[in-house]
């Protein structure tokens, strides 16, 4: 099978790498999985998987928590200084505290995106102490 007929891999590309670039792509990856994976339509309001599990009592938001504590954790594994990861921790601590409350805790997961938050400080370390995995937005 030449390269032309071979099939391309669908979706979002999740490198398995430990270099800071990888761990960027893996955690861009994650952010954007769960926050801004699906639009609602009408209102160009972009939601993701913590929105949408978090409307699973209990259990969406154990699940939605553990995958926000996995960016902590990746982040600790890329150096970051504790009072960031302590940050971090907050955000995904008070994200699912507030969030198991019903219905208000739905509604606050709609616009209270911790792991955007997380992933913005991470890049802001990667930025500065990693400057070759700088993606340029555009």
């Amino acid at each position: 099978m030449n390269q032309a007929q071979r099939p391309r891999p669908m979706g979002l590309a999740v490198p398995t790498g430990n270099d800071p670039a990888a761990i960027r792509q893996r955690l861009e990856a994650l952010e954007f999985v769960l926050e801004r994976s699906f639009v609602i339509p009408g209102t160009n309001r972009a939601v993701g998987l913590d929105s949408i599990v978090g409307l699973i009592p209990v259990a969406g938001d154990i699940l939605t928590a553990a995958m926000g504590a996995y960016l902590v954790w990746e982040a600790r594994n890329l150096g970051l200084p504790k009072w960031k990861l302590a940050r971090m921790a907050a955000n995904v601590g008070f994200d699912a505290a507030v969030g198991a409350i019903p219905l208000a805790g739905d509604a606050f997961d709609f616009f209270f995106r911790s792991n955007t938050r997380n992933l913005r400080i991470v890049k802001k370390h990667l930025d500065k102490h990693h400057p070759a995995t700088r993606v340029i937005d555009g």
